[in-house]
C-alpha cells in the first residue's frame, strides 16, 4: 500500500514538473504564433492568389506553391520586408513627407483621426522615457489593499478645486495591450523608479520578474506613518483647508 502511494506522488511530481517546464514554452508558442499568423494574415489576400497562379504556370516546377503554408510563409516575409521599408523610409526625408501627408488625409475623416491619434500618442508614450507628466506608478486597484502597475498617460485638473488629477493606464496580465483606463488623484498615486519597459516585463511574466523591494504606500501616507499621524486625518485636514 505504502509503495503504490509513493509511486502515485512520484508521479504526481513527475507531472507537475513536466508541466511547469512546458507551461513557459505553450505560452511562448501561443503568443509566438499569434503574432505570425497575424502579420501573414496582412499580406495573405494577395500572397494566396499569386501563388495559385504562378503554380498554374508552372505545375511541373511551381505546384508546390498552392501549399497552405508556403503561401503562409511568403506572406508572412512580405509583411516583415513591407515593414521593415516603412521603418527605413520614416528615417528618410520622402518617407517622413509621405507620412506627414498621410496623417493629413486620415485627420480628414472623423473616426479614423480620433482612432489615429489616440493611438499615436499612445505609443509615443509608451516610447518615451519617465518624466514628471509619464511614469510607472502603483494605483489602488481595485481597492486600497491591493496594488495595480499603471501608466501615467496625462495629468490633469479637477474642475472648482484645481487638484491634480493623473490618467493611468493599467494593462492587463499577460497581454499588455488591453487593459484600464483610471483617473487617480496624484496624491494617490506611488512612484516607482521603474521604466516603461520594467513594467512591461513584469506584466507580461505575471510578477515573476520583478525587483527585490517595492513601494507600496504613496509618499504622503509614508511620511505620515513616518511622523505617527493618521494618513487619513490628514487627508481630511488637507480638504478641509483647500479654497472653495
Amino acid at each position: 500500500m505504502s509503495e503504490s502511494i509513493s509511486f502515485a506522488r512520484r508521479l504526481q511530481r513527475l507531472f507537475l514538473a513536466g508541466l511547469l517546464t512546458l507551461l513557459p514554452i505553450w505560452l511562448t508558442w501561443v503568443v509566438v504564433k499569434f503574432v505570425f499568423v497575424l502579420l501573414s494574415n496582412i499580406s495573405l489576400p494577395w500572397v494566396a492568389p499569386l501563388s495559385e497562379r504562378i503554380a498554374d504556370v508552372f505545375p511541373d516546377g511551381a505546384g508546390w506553391a498552392n501549399a497552405l503554408w508556403v503561401q503562409n510563409a511568403i506572406a508572412l516575409l512580405a509583411t516583415v520586408v513591407a515593414i521593415l521599408a516603412v521603418g527605413w523610409l520614416t528615417r528618410r526625408v520622402v518617407g517622413q513627407t509621405l507620412l506627414r501627408w498621410l496623417e493629413r488625409l486620415i485627420a480628414r475623416v472623423p473616426l479614423a483621426s480620433t482612432i489615429y491619434a489616440s493611438a499615436r500618442k499612445l505609443l509615443d508614450i509608451l516610447q518615451t522615457k519617465p518624466g514628471t507628466t509619464q511614469r510607472v506608478v502603483l494605483i489602488d486597484f481595485p481597492h486600497d489593499q491591493m496594488k495595480s502597475i499603471g501608466l501615467v498617460t496625462r495629468v490633469m485638473h479637477e474642475a472648482g478645486t484645481g487638484r491634480e488629477l493623473a490618467a493611468v493606464y493599467v494593462p492587463t496580465t499577460p497581454n499588455p495591450t488591453s487593459g484600464y483606463l483610471e483617473v487617480v488623484p496624484v496624491e494617490k498615486l506611488t512612484p516607482t523608479d521603474w521604466t516603461v519597459d520594467q513594467a512591461m516585463s513584469f506584466i507580461i511574466s505575471g510578477g515573476a520578474s520583478a525587483p527585490d523591494t517595492i513601494p507600496f504606500a504613496p509618499p504622503a501616507a509614508r511620511s505620515s506613518s513616518a511622523s505617527g499621524q493618521d494618513p487619513d486625518a490628514t487627508d481630511t485636514a488637507a480638504h478641509s483647508s483647500r479654497p472653495r
